[in-house]
C-alpha cells in the first residue's frame, strides 16, 4: 500500500516518540523551556486536528519543526502586536485604561488584521494600509506608490475582496 493511502499514524505514539526532541529543538531557538513546551503541545494539537501519515522519522520531524516554526513566528508577531497596543495606550493623551477583557479583544482583532494584511500581495497591502490606517487619498497613495490612481483603485478593490473572502473563510 502506498504511503499516501495509509491511515494516519497514532498521534499519541508520535507524541511519546518525538515530544522531548521537539521541545528541546524549540527551546534551543527560543531560550525558554515553558514557551517551548507550550509550542510543542500546540504543534501536536495541530496534528490531532489534521492527522497525517509519515513514511519515516525524517518526515515526522520535518513536519513537526515546520509547524512549530510557524507557531513561534505567530507567537512573536502576537507579542509585537501586544507591545504596539501597550505603546499606543501609553502615548494616548486622554486617560484611558481599558479593561483586561477589552485589551484582549483588541489584541485579538489586531492579530486578525495583521494576518489578513500579511496574506495580501505587497502592493495591495501597502495601498490598503495607506488608505485605511493613514487616511491618505487615492491620489496621495498613487504618488507614494508611483502608480496611477486607477491602479490604486484596483489595489483597494483587491484588498476589500481579500478581506471579505478571508472573513468568510473562503480561499483566494
Amino acid at each position: 500500500m502506498a504511503p499516501e493511502h495509509q491511515a494516519p499514524q497514532n498521534v499519541g505514539e508520535l507524541y511519546v516518540e518525538h515530544s522531548s526532541w521537539l521541545t528541546g529543538w524549540i527551546r534551543k531557538r527560543l531560550g525558554c523551556q515553558e514557551l517551548a513546551a507550550d509550542i510543542a503541545q500546540d504543534t501536536f494539537v495541530r496534528l490531532l486536528k489534521k492527522p497525517k501519515y509519515f513514511a519515516n522519522i525524517g518526515e515526522v520531524r520535518a513536519f513537526l519543526s515546520t509547524v512549530a516554526k510557524g507557531l513561534y513566528i505567530d507567537q512573536w508577531r502576537r507579542k509585537q502586536i501586544e507591545q504596539a497596543w501597550l505603546e499606543s495606550l501609553a502615548h494616548n493623551e486622554e486617560v484611558f485604561y481599558p479593561s483586561a477583557e477589552h485589551s484582549a479583544s483588541m489584541i485579538e482583532l489586531l492579530c486578525e488584521l495583521d494576518a489578513m494584511i500579511a496574506k495580501m500581495p505587497k502592493k495591495v497591502a501597502n495601498a490598503f494600509i495607506l488608505s485605511q490606517i493613514h487616511g491618505l487619498t487615492y491620489s496621495d497613495i498613487a504618488q507614494r506608490l508611483s502608480v496611477s490612481e486607477r491602479m490604486v483603485k484596483r489595489y483597494m478593490a483587491q484588498a476589500m475582496l481579500h478581506c471579505v473572502l478571508l472573513k468568510s473563510d473562503l480561499s483566494l
